[in-house]
């Protein structure tokens, strides 16, 4: 059972629900705001007069266009692609692009809505968006994606700028979609407008640690969750869901703070190596390869062992980090992780927990990193690398992971100390929601009603 919304809250979500029919993951990322919102709007009655909650959930702007493209073969594909221009108070819009064939309105909104608030975390000048398109680069050659982002870009260009929207990568968005977008852009603008995308090669205007930044910044944010509670993550055990960009620097940063990663997945089962995750192996084959996890267990050999199907939590561990997709944990796997004795989960991905397992964990007093806190890691070095394209500067590894962790510690204190002051201590939900929206509300009132 979800928690009952606030009498003044209710109406609202109704209506909500209303406007935006059949758009289940909308719905259930605006629920999870509202739900902790009523203590708010009790104190602050000017922002229910001023209709901040129905302006905050209907996005500025949906763009919805037709994507044709031609295979090797010649043949015409027609795909949908989507951006969700969702709220500008703070800064221009700011979020990824998704390529998968999952990608409908309804995600690209839930993702959108989501960015507000993880954007306004970060303390960085920027607005929250989303977009992308069902178009699957997998199985597809180079070609045939750089045709694809040529006809999506071509679209697209004209709804950015560095000061109006600038996207990022995705899930099936890294560095060679990035690339080929860019140059669309620069090719039908003739301007070389480092800004308006972020994620672009290291030797073309692209930040170091971005690529590192998210599965990083989940762990950082894990690490400071221990540290209110007297411990740290060296020699914790740690399960990763996922085996992509996210869950591969999660692992990474893992081990370098003395944890043992001993579990990791990919959409048909997932590894265990109670040794810990060889990364070297793991980069060789999902980064370079593109291949299985599968193929880690053979190559790896010793007491690596893989199990097709199945969930990643029921491997016992001290710290989980749900780094795949949304709504991958469930109620089920929460009680799970229970019995096993979890200490801390920390969403590396976007709402990877379903709402009854986000309660369950609560309930049993497991520190809960919610995805607009603990994954803002990748956006906030987007805007770093932002800063850097207009400075035309560029910074050192060092300086740039320094200056994440340091907005990685900023973004766990915000929401640790507004759920203090609301009296839910240690609920990161409630202190990541109302810190997001208290934010962004006030540069709305000071903005008048557009």
């Amino acid at each position: 059972m979800s928690p009952v919304l606030d009498e003044k809250v209710e109406p609202l979500y109704a209506e909500i629900l209303r406007r935006n029919p059949g758009e289940q993951e909308f719905h259930q990322a605006v629920r999870e705001v509202l739900e902790s919102l009523g203590p708010v709007l009790a104190k602050r009655p000017e922002l229910v007069d001023a209709k901040l909650i129905e302006r905050i959930c209907e996005p500025e702007r949906q763009i919805i266009f037709r994507v044709p493209w031609t295979d090797d073969s010649g043949e015409v594909h027609v795909n949908r692609g989507f951006r969700v221009e969702f709220n500008s108070a703070l800064g221009p819009y700011k979020g990824g692009l998704r390529f998968h064939p999952s990608v409908n309105l309804g995600i690209v909104k839930f993702l959108g809505f989501e960015q507000i608030f993880k954007n306004a975390l970060t303390g960085m000048p920027i607005g929250g968006g989303k977009g992308g398109s069902d178009f699957d680069p997998k199985g597809c050659s180079d070609g045939e994606v750089m045709r694809f982002c040529q006809s999506f870009m071509t679209e697209l260009y004209r709804h950015l700028g560095e000061y109006t929207d600038v996207p990022a990568g995705d899930i099936g968005v890294g560095g060679r979609e990035i690339g080929y977008l860019f140059g669309q852009y620069k090719r039908i603008t003739n301007r070389y407008e480092s800004g308006v995308l972020t994620g672009k090669g290291l030797n073309w205007g692209g930040a170091q640690v971005r690529t590192e930044a998210t599965g990083y910044g989940s762990v950082l944010f894990t690490a400071e969750m221990l540290r209110t509670r007297g411990e740290d993550l060296d020699g914790q055990r740690v399960v990763v869901s996922g085996s992509g960009n996210v869950a591969i620097y999660s692992i990474e940063k893992a081990r370098q703070l003395g944890a043992t990663v001993i579990a990791c997945s990919d959409s048909g089962g997932y590894v265990v190596d109670e040794a810990g995750i060889d990364l070297d192996l793991l980069k060789q084959i999902k980064e370079v390869e593109r291949a299985r996890i599968s193929d880690y267990a053979e190559r790896r050999g010793g007491g690596a062992h893989y199990i097709g199907g199945g969930s990643v939590w029921d491997v016992p561990c001290d710290v989980a980090l749900p780094s795949a997709t949304q709504n991958e944990l469930t109620g089920a796997d929460a009680k799970t992780l229970i019995r096993n004795g979890v200490k801390a989960v920390s969403e590396g991905a976007n709402m990877p927990t379903t709402p009854e397992g986000v309660r369950i964990l609560q309930e049993a007093g497991v520190a809960f990193g919610p995805g607009k806190a603990a994954n803002a890691g990748g956006v906030a070095t987007s805007a770093l690398e932002m800063q850097q394209n207009a400075s035309r500067d560029s910074w050192s590894f060092g300086y740039t992971e320094e200056r994440l962790s340091e907005i990685m510690r900023h973004i766990h204190d915000s929401c640790y100390e507004m759920a203090e002051r609301y009296d839910r201590p240690g609920n990161y939900v409630v202190g990541a929601n109302i810190a997001g929206f208290d934010l962004v509300a006030q540069a709305m009132l000071a903005q008048g009603v557009i």
